[in-house]
């Protein structure tokens, strides 16, 4: 027997074991930490399914609850314009409102059209539209107070037409109210005494030495009963003493009242209106004497009709 023979180890000895045992380990631990890895993905993914579910159902309830406010203001907004185009004669009363009403539904609007609106926000506009749907209550409420017998007006029109050849009263009362009902309103109304220069350049001043004219400037509101066509507005100023400022010569004169008497107007202006559309008139009083200080006011009148007033208060001249 040789000396290799001696010097080989055997195939059972525990030098060859040793290798295999490392190696086992290896395997054992690369097994473990990928099947960790795989666990952790599992984890992840169904983490990442829950929030997306809960965020999915996040977004239906908020675009749920945005359609319901569309619908409930789309309700309220269709009552308001309801409201209005029964009673055009609203008195100021329900006029002062028109712009907070305004500012509300801009503000509901935009809510209500933005996708990504928040829970906040909806919460904001909910508020908004209870809000908007207390002052169409207290609109209704005015409306009812003034002249309810025009919620009546087309049944009592159609029953006159009916009846015009045997009951001329109910005729003569129809048509008193449709006349009322074609009266304009006028809103807007400022008195603005205005200074020339040499220059023609128009300064408004608050100093009745200073004052070559006064201007007055409102809107008429729309109307759905009056018809298209030239109307006829006479304005009254009247000085601090109470006098009215009429010069017949300069375009002033009488008009009659409805109840039959006559009044003395400044000036009169001939208007071309648009059915159911709003504009602004303009009309300018330039007097030969000068302006005293004090309260002037104006009324506007059309078919005999007070149909808006307003003042403007003159001062001394002088430094102060």
């Amino acid at each position: 027997m040789t000396e290799n023979t001696f010097n080989k180890p055997a195939s059972g000895s525990p030098g060859s074991e040793k290798p295999r045992s490392r190696n086992g380990l290896i395997y054992g631990i690369l097994i473990a930490a990928l099947a960790g890895t795989w666990i952790y993905m599992l984890y992840d993914k169904n983490k990442s399914s829950e929030i997306q579910t809960q965020q999915s159902a996040q977004i239906d309830s908020i675009s749920s609850s945005r359609d319901a406010l569309q619908q409930e203001y789309n309700a309220a907004n269709a009552r308001l314009d309801d409201l209005i185009s029964q009673n055009t004669r609203m008195d100021s009363l329900v006029k002062t409102k028109d712009k907070e009403i305004a500012d509300m539904k801009s503000r509901i609007n935009s809510i209500l059209s933005n996708k990504n609106a928040t829970q906040a926000q909806l919460a904001e506009a909910r508020r908004l539209i209870e809000q908007l749907k207390g002052n169409i209550s207290s609109y209704q409420e005015t409306i009812e107070k003034l002249e309810g017998e025009k919620l009546v007006l087309t049944d009592e029109r159609n029953s006159a037409r009916r009846e015009r050849d045997s009951v001329g009263t109910i005729k003569d009362s129809l048509n008193r109210k449709v006349n009322l009902g074609s009266v304009l309103h006028a809103s807007n109304i400022h008195l603005q005494p205005i200074m020339l220069k040499k220059n023609g350049k128009e300064v408004e001043t608050s100093k009745a030495k200073r004052a070559d004219m006064m201007r007055v400037t409102f809107d008429l509101d729309e109307n759905r009963i009056a018809p298209t066509g030239d109307k006829e507005l006479y304005v009254a100023i009247s000085a601090p003493d109470g006098t009215p400022l009429a010069v017949e010569a300069l375009g002033s004169g009488r008009f009659t009242l409805d109840d039959g008497t006559e009044k003395l107007y400044t000036a009169k202006k001939t208007v071309a209106y648009t059915l159911g559309q709003k504009q602004t008139v303009v009309m300018d009083w330039k007097q030969n004497s000068d302006f005293k200080p004090g309260d002037y006011s104006v009324e506007i009148y059309h078919d005999g009709f007070k149909i808006g007033q307003g003042k403007v208060t003159l001062k001394k001249g002088g430094l102060f």
